[in-house]
């Protein structure tokens, strides 16, 4: 059975209650228990959003849709309009 899968917000606000409940003196094992998600999923949130505030969370979401959105109207292009077009992005990022 699949468990809820949280939304980013909501795995930001519990890291930083196990980096608070670890500054009170709670070992890992205890403050992720509190927090009521597994040592595995606390070290995989750690990695993907460990130090990320709410506001670098929010433009990460929005950088995201816009990519999905310029991905999505990269294949609506003809295949030289395409080409031309991933280049011009490419010369922007650098």
């Amino acid at each position: 059975m699949a468990g809820k899968r949280e939304k980013p917000e909501e795995i930001v606000s519990k890291l930083r209650q196990v980096e608070v409940l670890q500054g009170q003196g709670a070992t890992i094992a205890e403050a992720v228990r509190q927090i009521g998600v597994t040592q595995q999923t606390f070290y995989r949130w750690r990695k993907l959003y460990g130090g990320m505030q709410r506001s670098q969370l929010t433009r990460l979401n929005e950088l995201e849709k816009e990519n999905q959105r310029l991905r999505r109207d990269l294949t609506d292009l003809p295949r030289p309009e395409a080409i031309a077009f991933s280049r011009l992005l490419q010369s922007q990022l650098a």
